[in-house]
């Protein structure tokens, strides 16, 4: 057969019956001219006229493995260590987006293949990242079971320095989970809205954040929020139950009732939180880290947070962190008025300017404010505190160590730093 333009499915048939025939034609002989004519004729045709084979990933790249001469060790630079490569190789693990990325750019491999029987969109390969996923505190998140249902459903057994192979697709999952009320809160993203700045770590805050949303999501709310529901009324009912032993479980669960998600989440290292503020949709979530165990902080950064939910978070503003110790790098507009409308919540400024404790600092006058305004003495003796600047005043008052263990049962041992 003279080799010829293919122009029918018979045309077709007739040319793949010579190939076969030619397959074993002499080096540099006639026959194996016409072979590599009649390819490249057959390619043409098979590119505009036959539907590609569905490959898999797997498939493809063990092709161009073969087709380069690669071992499995060589593809460490594009998937990462070897103990990756084999669990890619063997269906045990799926391709990450930065594997597919340095698999396409770096041996060729179609990302459409790549993609194949996976959730990740072909234009997400085009699109720039500045992540750093092991930047994230991997272990932490690990020690407080936010990657339980993923390794549970891969069948994985890791833990330590092997988190860290893993530390893409953990960090993946784990925000892919939260986003079950349709878009992923902004809140996700890199932090903007931050009331403090110790050297905070980004990644560090996002985490914490997303555990926060996590419990909040879990947590039993049984009534619906409703706009301008925080008043002055509103709060000082619920300053009102500081005064009971179980007063920061009460204020949970008044909160719930109003359809607001309080949350007790301890902080990660080197994010200085006390707490935060922030929408998920049309659900308020208050989260607190307890990080200074004392009932007095309890309820000023509670109220502070409440504050935050009632003027301050908007469209523009979907959630505030906060590090009440920070003086110095916070937002001062938005934490001057949430800091005296919290301490006018607590103690109103009538009643403060009347007091005798504000003249005389006594275990007796701080006694008497809290039994008139029927509040916790810890709150009177903690803005007594405040305004002297004597940090050393009725210290005995201050309810230390009376908070994190009411709320300890909400909290995994392992999460306490």
């Amino acid at each position: 057969m003279k080799a010829r333009i293919i122009k029918t499915e018979s045309d077709y048939n007739e040319a793949m019956a010579r190939l076969s025939e030619l397959m074993d034609a002499e080096e540099n002989s006639a026959d194996e001219a016409e072979l590599e004519l009649l390819a490249l004729i057959i390619e043409d045709y098979e590119r505009k006229n036959v539907p590609a084979p569905e490959v898999s990933p797997i498939d493809a790249i063990l092709f161009r493995m073969d087709q380069m001469g690669l071992r499995q060790k060589d593809l460490i630079p594009y998937i990462g260590s070897l103990s990756k490569v084999s669990e890619v190789l063997s269906g045990k693990r799926s391709l990450s987006l930065n594997m597919i990325r340095q698999l396409h750019r770096g041996l060729g491999i179609s990302a459409e293949v790549l993609i194949a029987d996976s959730n990740i969109l072909a234009n997400e390969l085009k699109m720039p990242t500045c992540e750093d996923y092991a930047q994230y505190p991997i272990a932490e998140l690990d020690k407080r079971g936010c990657f339980d249902k993923f390794k549970e459903q891969r069948a994985l057994s890791i833990s330590g320095a092997q988190l860290l192979d893993y530390a893409e697709e953990l960090m993946r999952n784990f925000f892919e989970s939260l986003n079950i009320r349709g878009k992923a809160p902004t809140f996700l993203r890199a932090p903007q809205h931050q009331n403090g700045d110790k050297n905070m770590n980004d990644f560090a805050l996002t985490a914490w954040l997303g555990c926060v949303l996590k419990k909040a999501r879990a947590a039993h709310l049984s009534g619906t929020y409703q706009s301008g529901l925080i008043t002055d009324e509103f709060l000082s009912e619920l300053v009102r139950l500081s005064r009971f032993e179980q007063g920061p479980l009460l204020a949970q669960e008044f909160l719930a009732q109003h359809g607001i998600a309080l949350v007790i989440e301890p902080h990660f290292p080197k994010t200085y939180l006390d707490g935060a503020a922030l929408m998920d949709g049309d659900i308020p979530v208050v989260g607190l880290t307890l990080r200074h165990d004392r009932l007095d902080n309890f309820w000023f950064v509670l109220l502070h947070e409440l504050i935050h939910v009632q003027k301050h978070l908007n469209q523009d503003i979907s959630y505030i962190t906060d590090d009440l110790d920070d003086k110095v790098h916070a937002n001062q507009f938005i934490e001057k008025e949430a800091n005296e409308s919290a301490k006018n919540a607590l103690i109103p400024l009538e009643k403060w300017a009347k007091s005798e404790v504000r003249f005389e600092y006594t275990p007796e006058n701080a006694k008497q404010l809290a039994t008139e305004l029927r509040i916790h003495e810890a709150i009177v003796a903690g803005r007594v505190r405040y305004e002297s600047g004597d940090w050393r005043l009725l210290s005995g008052m201050l309810g230390r160590k009376q908070v994190y263990k009411l709320f300890e049962y909400q909290i995994s041992p392992v999460d306490s730093i």
